[in-house]
């Protein structure tokens, strides 16, 4: 496991412990916090030091603003040539993409503070975390339909149980964005925050977690895990195995191309 010094020495993810609150940012501003290869390892070591480390008690997730996570870095993981194989399509193990895998697999309970742009994976990782707080500014999406995907499991796994099958139908089938509003009034968040009040409602409820017994954390977060969601394996199996087959069909270059070129896309079915 690497030291907390190399935990602090990341730059695209960032990591801070202070009072038993670990404090994770995604930190490619620039880049609304899109996931890069680089990111996606860094956010799994992130994750899995905070499990393991016996200092952090409760999970605070968020991005550097102005954005939460707007998905994945299509220029870099999409629509370029692959140094390696994709996040989504990886050949480990694990029936999971590695990131998610890190985030269920969490021990400590996880808080996401959606500051903006959840869009995407970034919504994917929001649902991985165990309770949501949104600032005013948020914007949320599960995009994939509109790049000739499927999700990934967390909108297979966590999404129904959330907010309703029907409803979580509705937004994995449309891709429509919808706001924090809209977020509290279905449930998806808590809270719906003002923007400057976000990080100061999030550690307050860290806070709150964190000064309970951390054995006592453990096994609870562990009995809601299971008993609310089961064993995403099974879904995370199906969904890696479909994705590897949607990613070589025309509608998913198509989806892309339309994305980069900021036009919209001709769908074919093919």
């Amino acid at each position: 496991m690497p030291t907390l010094e190399e935990m602090r020495a990341q730059k695209l993810v960032t990591f801070e412990l202070a009072d038993h609150i670990a404090t994770i940012t995604l930190n490619r501003p620039e880049k609304r916090n899109a996931l890069n290869f680089q990111a996606y390892d860094e956010l799994e070591t992130a994750l899995r030091f905070a499990s393991a480390s016996e200092e952090v008690r409760c999970v605070i997730v968020t991005g550097a603003d102005p954005a939460f996570c707007s998905g994945d870095d299509v220029g870099e993981i999409m629509a370029a040539p692959q140094p390696k194989p994709k996040p989504l399509v990886s050949t480990v193990r694990h029936p999971v993409t590695p990131a998610a895998l890190a985030a269920l697999e969490c021990e400590k309970p996880m808080i996401a503070a959606i500051n903006g742009a959840a869009i995407g994976w970034g919504m994917e990782l929001a649902l991985f975390c165990d309770m949501r707080i949104a600032s005013d500014k948020a914007k949320l999406g599960e995009l994939f339909i509109k790049r000739g995907l499927v999700c990934d499991v967390g909108g297979f796994y966590r999404l129904p149980s959330i907010v309703g099958p029907a409803k979580a139908a509705e937004l994995l089938l449309t891709g429509d964005i919808f706001d924090a509003a809209e977020a509290e009034r279905i449930g998806f968040v808590s809270k719906a925050v003002a923007h400057e009040a976000l990080m100061n409602e999030a550690r307050a409820l860290a806070a709150r977690i964190a000064c309970n017994p951390p054995l006592a954390i453990r096994y609870m977060k562990e009995g809601l895990s299971r008993f609310s969601y089961g064993d995403p394996r099974e879904i995370g199996s199906w969904a890696i195995e479909t994705i590897r087959k949607l990613m070589k069909t025309e509608d998913h270059k198509e989806g892309v191309a339309a994305f980069m070129e900021k036009r919209e896309p001709n769908f074919t079915g093919i």
